[in-house]
């Protein structure tokens, strides 16, 4: 999985009861994310339809003290951790999936993924940030009705625990988040297929003042060897 991602943020800055608020402050990054590379065992069961997991996540999104606000107050500070583009750490990931059908049109499918820092680094003084474990579980139906044209519905929860170093923000980051994610994916040609996938926030119990965004769209492309 190679992510490109495009973010814009804006934020008042830190809060203070006897003072007017300041302006906006923005910051705008559009760059290469982390890239996950990802294997999966099918052949747990002799149907082939749960699998196991086993990958890594690759430093390879911009991250640190170099990721900062475009204008505004905080003009040249660097962004909050958590909204970069990459985390500048090496993680590990297990897990596991299952999908079956349940008529002649529908599936439903399951996926549960843990990740977590096996090495974090720190370029420079100050520049150190190690994200916390996160776990995931997404299940949903799909309808298969017709092979070129597959829409699907699922459930996306996540549970993050605390960032640590420098750069985090160890009183804002933890917490679980519930979302639902319409999408579609489409046969273009052969085994190449593209995918569009919306996300929006249905549930969130958060630690501390944290941001989450309204809404995410992703869009790709997969192909099968």
């Amino acid at each position: 999985r190679v992510p490109y991602v495009a973010r814009t943020h804006s934020t008042y800055g830190g809060f203070d009861s006897t003072q007017p608020l300041s302006p906006l402050s923005y910051s705008r990054s559009s760059s290469l994310g982390d890239i996950k590379l990802i294997g999966s065992f099918q052949g747990v069961l002799p149907t082939h339809n749960l699998g196991l997991q086993l990958g890594v996540k690759l430093p390879t999104g911009r991250y640190g003290t170099d990721v900062k606000f475009n204008n505004g107050p905080l003009e040249g500070e660097p962004l909050d951790a958590s909204l970069q583009p990459g985390t500048g750490s090496t993680d590990i990931i297990v897990g596991a999936y299952y999908y079956q059908a349940i008529s002649q049109d529908f599936d439903f499918f399951a996926n549960a993924q843990f990740q977590s820092a096996i090495k974090h680094k720190q370029d420079q003084p100050g520049n150190d940030f190690r994200p916390g474990n996160n776990t995931t579980l997404s299940f949903g139906v799909r309808y298969e009705a017709n092979p070129k044209w597959v829409p699907q519905l699922q459930m996306n929860l996540l549970h993050k625990l605390v960032d640590q170093g420098a750069l985090a923000d160890i009183y804002d980051t933890a917490g679980y988040v519930a979302y639902v994610s319409p999408g579609l994916t489409a046969k273009v040609a052969g085994n190449l297929h593209a995918y569009g996938f919306a996300q929006f926030p249905v549930y969130s119990d958060l630690v501390g003042y944290q941001l989450f965004p309204r809404y995410t769209f992703s869009v790709g492309a997969s192909y099968a060897f």
